[in-house]
């Protein structure tokens, strides 16, 4: 089984939750072939070289990030004093292309290819995620998926990452296999 899981990630949050399920698709499939990778790095011809497609992204302004909710976080970042190295992730991350880009590019060729999206997100009412947004993304290109969009919590914007959420992610990756 060859498993690929695309990321886009601005604070490294949402890159750890992908490299937890990795973990776990690895741990429930020792033989698996994972590769996990940032939105940048993922092409379409990996993408339809997979049995199972694991797209993951962070919730911006209630969904999916876009060019301009990328530039805003990055620029907030930017302001916060002491957060030096996370401000130039957020910005090369900002520069880079998102999963709307990604997906826009990618070819209605998903038949056949089981798939599953996830978000990260902070836990407040009508916070939203971008998770269902993967998934109908996912839908649209006729992947078949195997699991409900999940979310995972970060406690702020930026992070960290709620404790037990990377212990969750690697069970949900098990899962999906």
């Amino acid at each position: 089984m060859h498993t690929v899981i695309v990321y886009e990630s601005m604070y490294g949050n949402t890159r750890e939750i992908a490299e937890a399920v990795a973990e776990g698709v690895h741990r429930a499939d020792p033989g698996a072939a994972v590769d996990c990778l940032p939105v940048a790095e993922a092409d379409a011809d990996l993408t339809r070289s997979a049995d199972l497609l694991v797209v993951g992204g962070p919730t911006h302004m209630h969904g999916m990030s876009s060019g301009l909710s990328r530039r805003m976080a990055a620029m907030a970042e930017a302001h916060e004093e002491g957060r030096e190295e996370a401000a130039a992730e957020a910005r090369e991350a900002a520069e880079g292309p998102g999963l709307r880009a990604w997906f826009h590019d990618l070819p209605q060729t998903g038949a056949g290819i089981h798939a599953a999206a996830f978000d990260t997100r902070v836990d407040m009412p009508r916070a939203g995620g971008a998770a269902n947004g993967i998934a109908h993304r996912l839908s649209h290109r006729h992947f078949d998926l195997v699991a409900e969009p999940e979310g995972f919590i970060v406690e702020r914007n930026d992070g960290p990452l709620r404790d037990g959420e990377i212990d969750r992610a690697r069970a949900w990756g098990a899962k999906l296999v």
